[in-house]
């Protein structure tokens, strides 16, 4: 009888140390769920549950691998440590969105001691955790898109027009005095601008949702015809029209006269997703003001020449990098490349206005 070896006999020392880190972030990454869940309630919080205690089964099978070298807790890698902190303060939408990246990393696809019910796991919870980050993403992305919007516009355009003056060569006072005013008329520009836009696309979704008369009606209706209708008219096809008429009438009759199969057709997911014209025009505002105000703090504090131009641009620069780096990791993406991208959008807009400011100075002078 050919007896096989031990398992964790035959590993290497570099196998172990690889299982216990595989260990640890299985760890921290159930913990990482435990604490987002703290923050929930409701199916969210058993979404949340359920992934950590998938996550521990995982843990399971390195420990039952290790068997007696297990040994002491090893540290997790840095980025569930950081994961754990983020979801213990917040809980928030930017975690989640954190967490899907943890999760496309996964090494289990072509690691031979993972099991390939693991590996599957992996690319199942990355999409769970999507569909979680999804619905955190509609509830703010109103908001959060004027917010960005803002910041950004805020950065490049005002420091395009202060660095253009100053290319001129004109006094401090007035590079100082024409990056207030860009940074007033800016804010209010785009804070008006985002409350009509988005009170007008709040009143086209209005316009195109079902009236209350209709809902009223359709304890009344005689038959399933004129309700399939309504449904062919918002892009049904025929009998798949036909079929759901039918269905929310046997629901009508079922509750007596109401119909949440009606009300399920049309939610307000749209609306969630347009934002309020209050806080979009408050987050635009805000955050063009706050990322305009950059660009003009080098005369502010008493800066002058190239040194407060270097400065500028150096500190737009960074705040750049930041912004884009947070859509980045809140949108799914590479952070890194987002951005790198959100950075030479905007040196490229300040280069521009920079080289049109110096010649419009050299003609003029």
């Amino acid at each position: 009888m050919i007896r096989h070896p031990d398992p964790v006999t035959a590993a290497s020392d570099a196998d172990v140390r690889r299982w216990r880190r595989y260990l640890a972030d299985e760890r921290a990454e159930a913990t990482v769920y435990r604490e987002l869940a703290r923050h929930r309630t409701g199916e969210e919080r058993e979404i949340l549950l359920a992934l950590a205690d998938a996550e521990r089964r995982h843990a399971a099978h390195w420990e039952d691998l290790l068997g007696d070298r297990v040994g002491r807790p090893v540290r997790p890698s840095w980025q569930f440590r950081f994961l754990s902190r983020m979801a213990r303060w917040f809980g928030s939408v930017f975690v989640l969105a954190l967490a899907q990246r943890a999760e496309s990393r996964a090494a289990y696809d072509v690691d031979d001691d993972a099991t390939p019910t693991m590996a599957a796991d992996e690319r199942i919870h990355e999409e769970v955790v999507r569909g979680l980050a999804a619905r955190g993403r509609t509830r703010l992305s109103g908001t959060f898109r004027a917010a960005v919007f803002g910041a950004n516009d805020g950065l490049v355009s005002n420091l395009a027009l202060v660095i253009g003056v100053a290319a001129a060569g004109v006094p401090t006072s007035t590079v100082l005095l024409t990056g207030l005013a860009g940074l007033l008329a800016g804010a209010l520009s785009m804070g008006a601008g985002e409350f009509i836009s988005v009170r007008s696309q709040r009143e086209l979704l209005a316009a195109s949702a079902l009236g209350d008369g209709a809902e009223h009606a359709l304890p009344h209706l005689g038959q399933a015809n004129e309700l399939a209708l309504v449904y062919r008219a918002r892009g049904l096809p025929a009998d798949e029209a036909e079929a759901r008429a039918r269905e929310v009438l046997a629901d009508i009759a079922a509750l007596g006269g109401e119909s949440t199969a009606f009300r399920a057709d049309h939610p307000d997911e749209e609306h969630a997703a347009v934002g309020t014209d209050v806080g979009a025009a408050l987050s635009s505002f805000t955050f063009f003001a706050s990322g305009a105000a950059v660009p003009v703090l080098p005369w502010l504090l008493g800066l002058s020449g190239t040194t407060a131009l270097v400065v500028a641009v150096a500190a737009v620069g960074v705040a750049l990098l930041v912004v884009g780096g947070v859509v980045g990791l809140i949108s799914g993406g590479p952070p890194v490349r987002r951005a790198l991208r959100q950075l030479a959008i905007g040196v490229g807009a300040a280069a521009v206005t920079y080289v049109l400011g110096a010649a419009f100075g050299a003609t003029t002078g």
